[in-house]
């Protein structure tokens, strides 16, 4: 028995291993070149006024050569769940140069989505090289999604977790938790390994527990779950609607550029558009405006509704950080500590994935706050219901005996109901 573990454990090494290798030079790669589009951005403003046509330029690449590509990340969860498909390769340079256009020219979305196709693509390709068998493979897809996520965030064990936690609500895949650790954790040494620095906050001093402090955060993470909602099924409202009224994809993104464009003038600001680190910087060093999380989830549902290619993710942070200062002011709570508690929180309920978030927030702010993290996340992926924003992702155990869902439901089958 031992000896066949050995032999499993050696052969995952190796795959994860190429995995991690190929996907973290790869979001090497794409955070330089996020670096490169945000400093253009910023420093030529005029640029803005080419979004409708780079989103258009992107949308006619994706009709014209992306085939199933356009699915995004719901067609790596897609693979894992059936298998009776393929991603094809090209969804790892498509998904890099749509999201580097994205951000270059004003759009409001994130990172991870691109990360994790990359990785999808990366390890769909390893497993053709090495002929892996249908459970072989779907192992490989889950170290495309930890590897990707692990290393555009500097995360690994976050990353490790978030690829078996991800597939189904209340369901962790643990048949692939030495390969998807291993490939995030690859995967996030060769990022640095290329030189490229993730961002950390500090949550500074955090209180002792007590009756007053713990009602307090149970409120703030009930709005946050709520906040994720909100996101959710806005963005996925407008990808419906946006798909209703405009049929030819390249003329949606025409259209939805030149509205994100209105907004910007009608708000008088830019600090919505791109990554929106900043954002999130303030949110733990200052006051920041009561709505900013609003208006964050409004330009990024619209960017993402009209077809423009890039991720959910670091959006939600800058959505949780932001709320979670704002309610800091009203709940007469520490900002930086309720900003980091909303950063996780927001994020765990648009993605149901609570442990790699809690992990994630220990990563990321250390080992201090983790009880409240905790309870922001176990808080927030409750009262966030069935909703989330891979609709490919399975309902495997219902957050309440009092909500029925259909056996193998995934969350677009429950939003349609």
């Amino acid at each position: 028995m031992h000896v066949a573990i050995l032999g499993s454990f050696m052969k995952w090494i190796f795959l994860g291993s190429i995995v991690g290798v190929l996907t973290g030079s790869a979001s090497a790669l794409f955070l330089a070149s996020l670096d490169l589009a945000t400093n253009e951005r910023l420093n030529h403003p005029w640029i803005l006024f080419l979004l409708p046509f780079g989103g258009a330029f992107v949308s006619y690449l994706y009709y014209k050569y992306g085939k199933t590509s356009s699915k995004g990340n719901n067609l790596i969860l897609e693979q894992i769940h059936e298998g009776n498909g393929s991603i094809p390769f090209r969804m790892a340079p498509l998904v890099l140069f749509g999201t580097f256009i994205t951000h270059l020219f004003g759009g409001s979305a994130g990172r991870e989505g691109t990360a994790v196709q990359m990785g999808g693509s990366f390890s769909e390709w390893v497993g053709n090289l090495f002929k892996l068998n249908q459970a072989d493979r779907r192992i490989i897809l889950m170290c495309g999604i930890s590897s990707g996520f692990g290393s555009v965030f500097g995360t690994p064990l976050a990353g490790a977790i978030f690829g078996l936690e991800v597939l189904a609500i209340g369901v962790v895949q643990y048949e692939a938790l030495v390969p998807c650790f291993i490939a995030s954790f690859v995967g996030n040494l060769v990022t640095a390994a290329w030189g490229i620095q993730h961002v950390h906050f500090s949550i500074g001093h955090v209180p002792d527990v007590s009756g007053s402090l713990v009602f307090k955060i149970i409120i703030a993470s009930i709005v946050f779950g709520l906040a994720s909602i909100l996101f959710s099924e806005l963005t996925h409202g407008l990808k419906k609607l946006f798909t209703k009224m405009f049929t030819n994809p390249i003329l949606k993104s025409f259209v939805g550029g030149i509205v994100i464009i209105g907004l910007t003038y009608a708000f008088g600001t830019r600090d919505y558009l791109g990554l929106g680190i900043p954002l999130i910087s303030q949110s733990f060093e200052q006051s920041v405006p009561h709505l900013a999380f609003l208006w964050k989830t409004i330009f990024t549902s619209l960017t993402l509704g009209a077809g423009f290619q890039g991720g959910e993710v670091t959006p939600l942070f800058v959505i949780g950080s932001t709320l979670g200062s704002s309610l800091a002011d009203l709940l007469h709570v520490s900002a930086p500590l309720l900003a980091a508690i909303g950063f996780i929180a927001v994020f765990c309920g648009a993605t149901n994935t609570p442990l790699a978030c809690f992990v994630m927030g220990i990563e990321l702010f250390g080992s201090q706050g983790m009880v409240y993290m905790f309870m922001g996340c176990a808080i927030s992926y409750l009262f966030s219901g069935h909703t989330g924003i891979y609709i490919s992702q399975k309902i495997g155990i219902t957050k309440s005996k009092l909500v029925q869902v259909p056996e193998n439901a995934t969350i677009a089958s429950v939003r349609n109901r």
